[in-house]
């Protein structure tokens, strides 16, 4: 494979680690990244890609968010047996994760094929852009006369993480963005932004698992060499830069609100119709 080609997997990989996390859809720009630099590979390893790369964003988090995510440890001075060797907080946090599983199983699983061939394309990336661009700014507005009730994640209830769990299925669709939809899904129910972004951190391990195993599945396991040094270069570069996405957005929620994604939104998706429109 040429140096341009490697090229292409790294700028895939960084847009990736960038997009997955900040609100504005990994899976669009990944989309309408393909569609101005095609890399040089099948579409069924194509379409393979764009979901498995995604195992190097949600390490990121793992690595990240280790001591609040590991339930498990040992404490010989608790009474329980079971409070010894698992902090149970902890595990409770993790059935909720599993819970706001449930609406993206139950609908993903069946729908999947059909939202793919149906929605993969410019123009509905294009228009979520913009839609969901303009639902930031208005619940932004919305929420400024709001105090978030929910400040901790064990403050999350399983209804809570039920509800946030259904506004992650709207990210079905191309354009949407999983983080973005479930941000606002948790602002909503009365998270603050933090709590909200922390909890669709934890969400996405799960869930981009299961569609990554989906894929492996799916594209079957016979993989050239070449194949292989293309995964494995696209989830390293998009775990690095995930870290540093990551730890941006944290940053930068404690001091601003979800605007200024929104209005990036709204432009890159105009853009992106008149790109396409005289192309």
């Amino acid at each position: 494979m040429s140096f341009i080609e490697w090229i292409k997997v790294v700028i895939l990989g960084i847009v990736e680690g960038i997009t997955e996390w900040l609100p504005i859809s990994s899976t669009g720009h990944m989309i309408l990244v393909d569609e101005l630099m095609h890399l040089n590979v099948s579409a069924e390893f194509m379409n393979m890609f764009l979901v498995v790369i995604q195992l190097g964003a949600i390490l990121a988090v793992v690595v990240l968010y280790f001591t609040k995510l590991w339930p498990f440890h040992y404490q010989p001075r608790r009474q329980s047996l079971v409070e010894r060797y698992v902090d149970i907080e902890k595990m409770i946090l993790w059935f909720k994760i599993l819970v706001a599983c449930i609406p993206a199983i139950v609908v993903g699983l069946p729908l999947n094929d059909f939202f793919e061939e149906k929605f993969y394309n410019y123009i509905v990336v294009a228009l979520m852009l913009v839609l969901y661009g303009v639902l930031f700014i208005v619940i932004e507005n919305y929420n400024k006369k709001r105090k978030p009730q929910i400040n901790s994640l064990e403050d999350i209830s399983f209804k809570t993480a039920f509800l946030i769990g259904l506004f992650q299925v709207l990210s079905l669709i191309p354009g949407t963005s999983r983080s973005g939809s479930t941000i606002i899904g948790g602002i909503l129910v009365g998270t603050s932004r933090t709590i909200a972004a922390e909890f669709t951190f934890f969400l996405a391990i799960p869930v981009m698992f299961g569609a990554s195993l989906l894929k492996l599945v799916k594209f079957g396991f016979h993989f050239t060499g070449t194949e292989v040094a293309i995964l494995l270069v696209g989830m390293a570069v998009a775990f690095v830069v995930s870290i540093l996405a990551i730890k941006f957005l944290m940053g930068y929620i404690k001091k601003h609100d979800f605007k200024a994604f929104g209005w990036y939104r709204i432009v890159l998706g105009i853009l992106v119709l008149g790109f396409f429109a005289i192309k």
